[in-house]
């Protein structure tokens, strides 16, 4: 409501009102000062040529004329501005508001009602809710906005759009915060006269004064209301006649033509027939389908995740007509719904996050999987989702859960004007059809991400679990070549050859590069190559006994047979299996004790021949939980970041063979029983006699 009519309204009620203040306060309204002007200059005022003064209008007009045309003035200004006024002939609109308004302060006088122009006020606005109507449903309305006011009519318009145009009326007029029960006499201006006789004098002066202007034809109501205001039926029929002047008067003065205004028809109210609902729900299911169907093909043509959220929030906002939708999703962990960057808000949204587990409207969507609404005034709201609210700057949410499958991705949050919410609720399955396929289109995008990310994660460990196998195996050699450069530096000392140990170091040095090289290959060994198991195990022996790597009470057997000798395989990688598990048999005997390294001939594997190679230990054995891991990367009790992979390397190094490998543990000792396959494998079917040789 213009702030000029307040104020106007209020100083014209109080008892001291002059005129150089009330010359002021029309002042700052530029409309309102000239259409004051312009009638008191018109001829019905005017007397001479001379123009007169805002101030002298007002006194030339008098107190009962300036009321009335600042009162007119305020509410056509304001309402002359609705949508669609400008397309529509509102001419019998506004002859009904004026005559209602003139009569309602002419019976309000005769009451001795104190305010007078809130009478006429009450009246002029007491078909407002019309105008509003119209404007919010120009097409459903069109028609009924000319109809006959009465009790059909509201009828009509409770049935088709579920609000009457009291109804609206009231509702406009009370947010204009007036100290009035002005709001109240718009509302019941309907209402049967029986209802009225304890009612304020405000909504029995407007209800006869409506029926005096719109149902003339009803006697006996006009006559039940007039006795309710205390009019009697002459002053009423007085009243009546003098109001058609004042009314065209008033016009001519306002600038409003209501020329022909008094021969047009007011049909009676129409509603439509109410369609078919078989009928109606079916296409309206069919334009769902067709509807999100076409979302699912834009979401699919979506690249990247930022874009597809993006899409979503989009056609949410375009479907639903949401005021703004933001998407927040479940954190890798399941412990929290998280905001995520799509459109504005992006800083703020990027850094909120609702618990799981403490509960909420948005919470509750996504646990029971369906739609939640909330109002911003409600009680039970969290700090989170009152953020929400702020970011969204709407009176009413809507919490959309993204189901795809038996999982919850997230919840799509929509910002919307608390009357949207009932066409929500019945939209519901429209709106987790479009969830739905949300979510299908989501759950592929962050299925893509993160199966890059994976296939990035494993190449990475795959490297730094072979880098951490490199400096593991280089170990060893170098080891051996330091223990064999104190031998040599000996050797030199005491001028005896070192052709043999130079021979050893140069075969080490290949092999730290050979490890280097090839040990973060992931491609199968050369299998077409042939090793001897027994020369390899002497190799390997020789290394650790010119070394004094083993202690003198550590007693190493050699037991090996002539035939079967030959494995499929690379020599490299056996010593490698060799070193490792002779280091740890020492390693487990710091006492001393006894490390047997023995052939035992030929193994049938599912229908395959392997040459069983065993190294067994006297030590204590080896714990459950430690046998349980046993070939795992574990957490070791030696010195040094890089222990703790040697049983792992040697099940990697046996497998690289096409070979298998067990261990038996007991207080007696340990042993692992090494199945390598056999030269020419696939053709040999029966085992070979074969001789035992010891060595120690």
């Amino acid at each position: 409501m213009p702030q000029i009519l307040l104020k106007l309204i209020e100083h014209l009620q109080a008892d001291d009102a002059g005129m150089p203040e009330l010359a002021a306060l029309i002042a700052k309204d530029a409309g309102m000062t000239s259409k004051i002007l312009s009638v008191a200059n018109s001829s019905a005022y005017h007397r001479n040529s001379r123009t007169v003064s805002l101030e002298q209008s007002l006194v030339s007009l008098g107190t009962d004329m300036i009321k009335t045309l600042v009162i007119s003035e305020s509410v056509f200004q304001t309402f002359n501005n609705f949508p669609h006024s400008g397309s529509t002939d509102l001419r019998c609109f506004w002859q009904g508001s004026l005559t209602t308004a003139v009569i309602a302060r002419d019976i309000a006088k005769q009451m001795a009602y104190p305010h007078v122009e809130e009478a006429y006020l009450a009246g002029l606005l007491h078909n407002v809710g019309r105008l509003a109507l119209l404007a919010t449903a120009p097409r459903e309305y069109a028609f009924n906005f000319t109809a006959r006011d009465d009790e059909e009519l509201c009828a009509v318009e409770q049935r088709t759009l579920e609000i009457t145009h009291t109804e609206a009326g009231a509702w406009l007029v009370e947010r204009w915060n007036l100290d009035s029960f002005l709001a109240d006499s718009v509302l019941y201006h309907h209402e049967p006269v029986a209802r009225l006789e304890a009612a304020h004098p405000l909504i029995r002066i407007v209800r006869l004064a409506h029926l005096l202007c719109a149902n003339i034809n009803e006697p006996a109501a006009i006559g039940d209301a007039g006795r309710l205001c205390g009019v009697p039926d002459e002053e009423l029929a007085a009243i009546c006649k003098a109001a058609a002047r004042q009314v065209q008067r008033s016009a001519d003065y306002l600038g409003i033509d209501l020329s022909g205004a008094d021969a047009i028809v007011s049909p009676p109210a129409y509603a439509p027939p109410p369609p078919d609902p078989v009928q109606q729900r079916l296409s309206e299911e069919v334009r769902n389908m067709v509807l999100v169907s076409e979302m699912g093909q834009t979401f699919a043509r979506q690249q990247g995740e930022t874009s597809m959220l993006a899409a979503i929030t989009r056609s949410a906002r375009i479907l639903f007509d949401f005021d703004a939708a933001l998407v927040l999703l479940e954190n890798p962990t399941g412990h929290a719904l998280v905001g995520v960057v799509a459109g504005e808000h992006q800083q703020r949204l990027s850094e909120l996050s609702i618990p799981l587990n403490k509960g909420g409207l948005v919470v509750q969507a996504a646990q029971e999987r369906r739609q939640i609404l909330a109002a911003r005034n409600a009680p039970e709201l969290s700090i989170a989702e009152e953020q929400l609210f702020r970011l969204l700057g709407s009176e009413s949410m809507v919490c959309l859960p993204l189901v795809a499958g038996q999982r919850c991705l997230g919840v799509l949050v929509g910002g919307a004007a608390a009357w949207q919410l009932p066409s929500y609720q019945k939209r519901e399955r429209f709106l987790q059809a479009f969830g739905n396929q949300a979510a299908a289109a989501l759950e592929t995008a962050l299925s893509e991400r993160g199966h890059a990310r994976r296939q990035i994660a494993h190449v990475a460990e795959e490297y730094r679990e072979a880098s951490r196998r490199v400096v593991h195996e280089v170990n060893n050699p170098l080891s051996i070549i330091k223990n064999y450069l104190s031998v040599l530096d000996s050797k030199l000392a005491r001028r005896e050859p070192v052709v043999s140990e130079m021979s050893i170091l140069n075969e080490e040095i290949d092999r730290v590069g050979h490890l280097i090289n090839g040990l973060a290959d992931l491609q199968p060994s050369d299998a077409s190559s042939v090793t001897h198991i027994g020369r390899v195990a002497e190799d390997v022996l020789r290394l650790f006994r010119a070394t004094d790597f083993v202690p003198p009470s550590v007693q190493i057997l050699l037991r090996m047979q002539e035939e079967p000798n030959e494995i499929e395989g690379e020599a490299d990688l056996l010593k490698q299996i060799l070193v490792n598990l002779i280091k740890n048999a020492v390693e487990a005997q710091p006492q001393g004790g006894k490390i047997e390294i023995s052939n035992r001939g030929y193994v049938n594997r599912e229908r395959r021949l392997y040459v069983e190679l065993v190294v067994a230990d006297s030590g204590p054995g080896l714990a459950p939980e430690v046998l349980a891991n046993l070939f795992s990367p574990v957490h070791s009790t030696k010195e040094g970041k890089h222990h703790g992979l040697g049983l792992a390397i040697v099940h990697s190094l046996v497998k690289k063979l096409d070979g298998m490998i067990t261990c038996r543990s007991g207080k007696t000792g340990t042993s692992f029983e090494i199945l390598l396959p056999a030269r020419g494998s696939a053709s040999q079917t029966a085992s070979v006699p074969a001789r035992v040789m010891d060595s120690v």
